[in-house]
């Protein structure tokens, strides 16, 4: 059994094989990455099983059965995405002894708002910070950083759902009007595919969730049960709920890629009313998302860690993380 501190001496190991045909296999005790060009096989690093928490594997790779059984043998999880950061396979030891987990969560008290105030906090913090980070003083700009300012103010003493839902959706709504103010936004339309911009977020939270659930599955959690998003057929309330400190990301990364044109509006095809991304331009999507979050998978490692820690232990909620998005 490893200790907390075994784990945060350890490392999460991301191979990148969207562009690259790569193998992984077992010399000399080590875990070592090959890339494959023509005849020849170089390698690109090696690895000390002995340091490696999980192996995140974006694409297609070879593994060898010696690599799967050191993974066992040293509790390394293993994680393998589609381009999209989807999850198509898991493993881990740990995940799947973890009854206790479960069993806390299904005991949590449906009506309990406690956890799910302070996920709203942290996503309209970073919601401020974001707009703060535009060094805008626009009244569109000021307005929202001053709602979310009374949010913030006001979610401490909030004592209904319904009461939380409303001022969540009251700032975003004001946020997503300042922060996109200067590419013709028109509102948030989730999966309407209505314009590019609602579009492209939606491409950028989709693969956010996909690696928050990567993240959640490492430590053994029932995915379809949250703390804010309702218990729903087939939604994984729990990754809706963590990934919301989060989305500032995908919001910031969204907003530079189209100031800088990495985004444009000539990588869509309008059909019916609905705008699709080109099939030749979603790696290039893909790939901008991707690294924004891997330059963040210490973060979101050490944020789902002390999560599940103070669920675990049945803390108050100011001891439950903050991630403040720098």
């Amino acid at each position: 059994m490893f200790t907390h501190k075994d784990i945060e001496m350890r490392s999460i190991f991301v191979v990148n094989c969207i562009q690259h045909d790569r193998s992984l296999r077992v010399n000399s005790g080590e875990l070592m990455l090959e890339e494959i060009e023509g005849d020849k096989k170089k390698t690109l690093t090696k690895f000390p099983f002995q340091k490696l928490l999980a192996l995140f594997i974006i694409g297609h790779i070879t593994v060898t059965t010696p690599l799967i059984d050191k993974c066992k043998k040293y509790g390394v999880a293993i994680v393998v995405m589609k381009p999209n950061l989807r999850p198509v396979f898991f493993w881990a030891n740990s995940a799947e002894a973890n009854y206790l987990l479960r069993k806390r969560q299904f005991d949590f008290a449906p009506n309990d708002i406690t956890i799910g105030k302070a996920l709203v906090y942290n996503k309209i913090l970073n919601q401020k910070i974001n707009l703060q980070k535009t060094r805008k003083k626009d009244e569109a700009t000021k307005e929202a950083i001053s709602q979310c300012d009374a949010a913030l103010n006001t979610i401490p003493d909030i004592t209904e759902y319904n009461h939380l839902m409303g001022i969540e959706g009251t700032v975003a709504k004001s946020f997503f009007a300042a922060y996109f103010q200067q590419h013709n936004w028109k509102g948030r339309h989730p999966r309407m595919k209505s314009d590019i911009l609602n579009v492209t977020l939606d491409i950028g939270y989709t693969i956010l969730f996909n690696y928050m659930e990567s993240f959640l599955r490492m430590f053994g959690f029932d995915l379809y049960v949250g703390v804010y998003h309702r218990l729903w057929f087939k939604r994984k309330s729990l990754v809706c709920d963590l990934i919301e400190p989060f989305r500032c990301i995908i919001d910031h990364t969204t907003l530079l890629a189209f100031n800088r044109k990495q985004f444009s509006e000539k990588d869509f095809t309008p059909i019916k009313q609905e705008y699709r991304l080109k099939y030749e331009k979603c790696s290039d999507y893909y790939r901008v998302f991707y690294d924004a979050l891997i330059e963040k998978k210490s973060d979101v490692f050490k944020y789902t860690q002390q999560y599940y820690r103070c669920f675990m232990g049945c803390k108050s909620t100011q001891e439950y993380p903050i991630f403040e998005f720098k």
